[in-house]
């Protein structure tokens, strides 16, 4: 079964950090553009931060810039999303994706999608993440 399984969630206090983790199964990150996107209840979902397949390109959205950090590890088949100085307002499902780069322009252009399930090749089914005291 191809798919990705999210892991790493949890309730943290604002001002903590969390380090979620994605498991492919089924298929390598070889040529795919990897992602983190996220859904509030309530409001629109949320591309956080893309990273390409070989170039290095990172692409973050300005509410998570400078506190979160998306890499990958090719050996193990994950991907990681390191989430520091987290808000309330970061609450949310955060769900990861990958989508061959053949079929994206560019790492924002990944980020910007409406919809995982329609413009990703591969998604998980997500994990909570809830900031609160």
């Amino acid at each position: 079964q191809l798919q990705f399984v999210e892991s790493g969630g949890g309730l943290v206090q604002p001002g903590g950090s969390l380090r979620l983790s994605c498991a492919a199964s089924g298929f390598t990150l070889d040529y795919l553009a990897i992602g983190w996107f996220r859904q509030a209840p309530g409001k629109e979902h949320e591309g956080v931060s893309c990273m390409g397949s070989s170039d290095g390109n990172e692409y973050y959205a300005d509410s998570v810039k400078g506190r979160f950090t998306i890499s990958r590890d090719t050996n193990k088949n994950m991907v990681y999303l390191q989430m520091n100085s987290l808000k309330p307002e970061d609450s949310a499902v955060y769900f990861c994706a990958a989508v061959d780069v053949g079929k994206i322009t560019g790492v924002q252009a990944m980020c910007v999608m409406t919809s995982i399930t329609v413009g990703m090749d591969y998604w998980g089914k997500g994990t909570l993440v809830t900031v609160s005291s």
